[in-house]
């Protein structure tokens, strides 16, 4: 069994639903306070430092032997192990697995690093429990304010704070790092491919040149309850058709851009069977290739959205939680990460149009990302899916790149 191979099978069971076969690991549940756990476990077990930052993101530092004081200019790499509603065990644990084996296989070569080799998992990366994407990393680079993140609820009405302080964590204390930039020399992370382009290439690895701009949109549609049996049907206020012909639009703008246009998440008032709806709370993801056509997408859907609430006077109101513009990562490390690998043959360089911390962390610091294929494509489901062997590709090729960027190998 290798390296990755053993740290794999260590997690696969934290916060698997037993149902549904997807993963539930939201920020500060049990699930993620387990995983906190493994986490300085398996540092430990290397004998790495761990520190939990102010806004709850993880680091293990490996320093050079004889280092003298905070870890400067340190090669950084992880992902995050939070997950969607029923999502798949790839998305974000991959890369903090991975990156505990790429210690163990630097180890078992005899590298020595020269400079600090940290790994880390950032908090909440998901947004599955608070809504908004990237928390802790948001919070670490000043992108999210302290008083919007401590605000944001659940379904259950908790806030960020109060998860914070039942977790035995400060949340008055979060914040952006203000060594943030000192500490780190390049970030690293290695992620499951969403989407099945190296699949269609037969290459396992790939590495990222872009991430789409992207964002997400609240929008209310606001009629009036009433009985769904009593009422007659030209007496209506009925939200739910005016969210439902949105639904169809954002699907028809979407294609004729080019880009891509999900409403997939819902709240009902007052969900009952027997009711008509007076308020429909619906959150739409967009995706673009460029903050123009993104800024279109979302305009146009907007636009049908009032032109379909306007036929049964319904109210709208739509609200942008987050939108995070395009991210070009340097060519420098990208390249760099590419002479590194140059012995596994000819490394594709794809754009993704799914958000990462590196995105994040890309305005701050040097960034770049590296991808393991997933033949079917499929992502944020139980069904998400990468080959053991090309899990390990990715592992030795991370390993390879961090033997290169901390000592010369």
């Amino acid at each position: 069994m290798t390296a990755f191979d053993s740290l794999w099978a260590s997690i696969i069971d934290v916060g698997k639903h037993a149902t549904t076969g997807g993963y539930r690991r939201f920020a500060w549940s049990d699930a993620d306070l387990t995983l906190r756990e493994w986490f300085r476990g398996c540092a430990a077990d290397r004998g790495m430092d761990v520190e939990e930052d102010r806004n709850g993101n993880l680091w293990a530092w490996w320093l050079p032997e004889g280092w003298v004081g905070e870890p400067t200019g340190a090669f950084v790499t992880g992902s995050h192990l939070d997950s969607v509603p029923d999502g798949g065990a790839f998305d974000g644990p991959l890369g903090v697995v991975s990156a505990f084996a790429a210690v163990d296989i630097l180890r078992e070569r005899g590298v020595v690093p020269t400079v600090p080799i940290a790994i880390t998992a950032f908090s909440d990366e998901e947004g599955a429990r608070f809504g908004v994407a990237c928390v802790g990393s948001q919070l670490t680079t000043g992108a999210l304010t302290p008083s919007r993140a401590l605000g944001l609820r659940d379904r259950d009405g908790i806030t960020l704070a109060e998860a914070m302080t039942r977790a035995g964590r400060v949340p008055e204390h979060v914040g952006a790092d203000p060594v943030l930039v000192d500490r780190v020399g390049v970030y690293v992370e290695l992620h499951v491919e969403q989407g099945r382009a190296l699949d269609l290439v037969d290459a396992p690895i790939a590495v990222a040149s872009s991430i789409w701009p992207h964002g997400r949109w609240q929008f209310t549609f606001t009629g009036e309850a009433n009985h769904a049996g009593a009422t007659r049907l030209v007496d209506r206020r009925d939200p739910m058709l005016a969210y439902a012909s949105s639904v169809h639009s954002a699907r028809s703008c979407a294609a004729n851009l080019g880009a891509v246009a999900t409403f997939g998440k819902l709240e009902v008032l007052p969900n009952g069977a027997n009711a008509i709806p007076s308020e429909i709370k619906a959150w739409l993801d967009a995706r673009a290739a460029d903050e123009e056509t993104l800024t279109k997408l979302v305009a146009e859907i907007e636009a049908e959205a009032r032109r379909h609430s306007s036929v049964d006077e319904i109210g709208l109101d739509v609200y942008a939680e987050s939108i995070t513009p395009i991210v070009e990562f340097p060519s420098g490390p990208r390249e760099r990460l590419r002479r590194a690998l140059a012995h596994l043959g000819d490394i594709p360089v794809l754009p993704t149009q799914a958000g990462h911390d590196a995105g994040i962390l890309a305005e701050k610091v040097p960034t770049a990302m590296m991808f393991v294929r997933n033949p079917t494509g499929v992502s944020h489901s139980p069904y998400e899916f990468a080959e053991a062997d090309d899990c390990n590709i990715g592992a030795q090729a991370l390993a390879d790149v961090m033997a290169d960027w901390t000592a010369g190998a």
